[in-house]
Parts: structure tokens; sequence; C-alpha cells
């Protein structure tokens, strides 16, 4: 008996484009559009704490780079399985541009990256974090419509109407190439699938619009803004990770990127209502009068 779906998410046919001997990679480009939005709009918050302008901009050409590493290897070591063992390619590891940051690798090394850069221009790592933390959670949620184009970080079969469609890929030569192919029209056999991707791009935006609203409301500073996003980012993650079917490294029958972000969150609760007692936000130069007055 079939079931009749009332509606469903087509994917698109690819996801890599050549213009001439370039290819264009979905991937690579909305993960640096959300670079680009991350730092407009940390830019436009640390103007309103007493920043100067451009300053997030100059701390982000040490922690980007830095946080592209961080993701690289923290995804290369959670889904070893995808670059180690028999009839696999330890290179593709390196392969960044394919796809896989993982969130807690780029936020740790990119953190390192930030605390030189902030130290290079004498603001506290606390104030640009918490700047730059809703435009974080934004990013990410940007760069997940680059998963959406590889057709990947979905769940499990569903008949619900927004069931996302997955189809076979293939290259040139006809042969299945999921990642780098274009699409053929035959579904995968659990197609539709539960659009995981689409649920943490949406709670992503949801968080960056708690920040904002808290961080008015309560006037969070000394790191709280940033720990506000961090733990409200891992319950999300939590039960989305949860709905995955890929495979993932497991540690006692659960997907690591479960255990971690349960110790995250414990963790960013902790900071969040331990530097509560340092006061409210604090600014940088400008007066408060001038702080309330810019964008936030």
């Amino acid at each position: 008996m079939s079931t009749v779906f009332l509606a469903t998410i087509p994917s698109p046919p690819q996801g890599v484009w050549e213009i001439g001997p370039l290819p264009i990679r979905a991937y690579a480009v909305f993960t640096i559009l959300g670079i680009a939005v991350a730092i407009w709009w940390g830019d436009k918050r640390l103007v309103a704490r007493g920043g100067p302008a451009g300053m997030v901009g100059d701390v982000a050409v040490w922690a980007v780079p830095f946080g592209i590493v961080g993701g690289r290897i923290y995804h290369v070591i959670t889904d070893n399985h995808l670059y180690f063992g028999e009839g696999k390619d330890p290179v593709r590891a390196l392969y960044v541009w394919e796809g896989g940051l993982g969130i807690w690798g780029a936020i740790a090394l990119g953190a390192v990256g930030a605390w030189i850069g902030c130290r290079r221009r004498g603001v506290p790592l606390p104030v640009f974090a918490d700047a730059v933390a809703p435009g974080i959670a934004v990013a990410h949620a940007i760069a997940r419509i680059g998963n959406y184009f590889n057709q990947e970080l979905y769940g499990s079969h569903t008949t619900l109407p927004w069931g996302l469609e997955i189809y076979q890929r293939v290259n040139a030569n006809g042969q299945l190439d999921q990642l780098n192919g274009v699409s053929n029209g035959i579904p995968l056999p659990e197609s539709p699938v539960h659009p995981t991707f689409l649920y943490e791009l949406l709670w992503n935006l949801g968080v960056a619009a708690l920040v904002v609203y808290a961080d008015r409301k309560l006037r969070l500073g000394h790191g709280r803004a940033f720990a506000l996003y961090v733990a409200a980012y891992t319950v999300g993650r939590t039960w989305i990770e949860l709905m995955r079917t890929d495979p993932a490294t497991l540690v006692f029958g659960v997907r690591v990127n479960v255990w971690v972000s349960v110790l995250v969150c414990a963790g960013a609760l902790a900071y969040f209502f331990w530097a509560r007692r340092k006061g409210s936000r604090e600014h940088l130069g400008a007066s408060e009068k001038e702080a309330e007055v810019l964008p936030p």
C-alpha cells in the first residue's frame, strides 16, 4: 500500500558546479556567507559595547582559520570511519571543501585564535565573545544550507509533509557520487527523510533571537551571552543528533556528539550562573548613554 505525501522537500540536483577548472561548492559558499554575516553583525554589537568599528574583522583574521582547522580536526576524529579503514583514502581528511566541520572543534580552536586577536587589539575575550554570539548562531544556520546541497545530515524515513527527498547522484562516468555528482532522479530507499539539517537551521535562528532578547533585557556581560548561546544550541543539538541516521562514532551506544553536547551544555550553564556575580554588561569606552542608542 503506497503512502501519499502531501508535500516533500526536493533536494538540489547537485552541490558542485564546474566553472572552467574551478569547482564552486555550495557548502563552501554558504560557510563563507555565514562567516561574513557573523563578522558584520558582531562588529555592530561590539561597537554598541564601546569597541571600535572593524575590530571583529581584525580578530576574525585569527579566529576563522583557527576555527576551520579545529572544526576539521574534530570532524575527522569523531567521524574517522569516513577516512580511515579498508577502502578509505586518509588524504581526504584534508579536503575541508567537501564538507565536514565539527562545531565544537571550531569553537574551541576558534576561541584560541580569537584570544590571540583580542590580545593584539587589547579587547577582553569575554566582551568579544558576547558580541559575536548571536552572529555565530546565524552563521551556523546559513552553513546548514550547504548541508542541504550536499544531501547530508538527515534523519530516518518519515511520512511527515516536510520530508526531504534524497536522490542518487552520479558522476560523468555514471558512477555513484553523492557529493560531487548530479542527481539521476532516482530516490534513495529511505527517502523521504527527516530534514535534520533544517531542524538545526531553524533552531539556530531561534537561539540567535533568544540571545539578543536576553542580552537586551538582562544586559548580559562577562561572556554570559556567549554561554547562553552555547547552552541553548546544545539543547537543540542533542535531540536533533539523536534523530540522525548517518554513521557516527558511538560511545556506550550513543552518538559521541550527544555526549559532547550534554557535557558542554552543563559547562555553559554553570558559567552562565557563576559569571552573574560579576555584574551586568561592561563597555569598552563608549558612555552608557551612547551605547544604548547604538545597534545591539
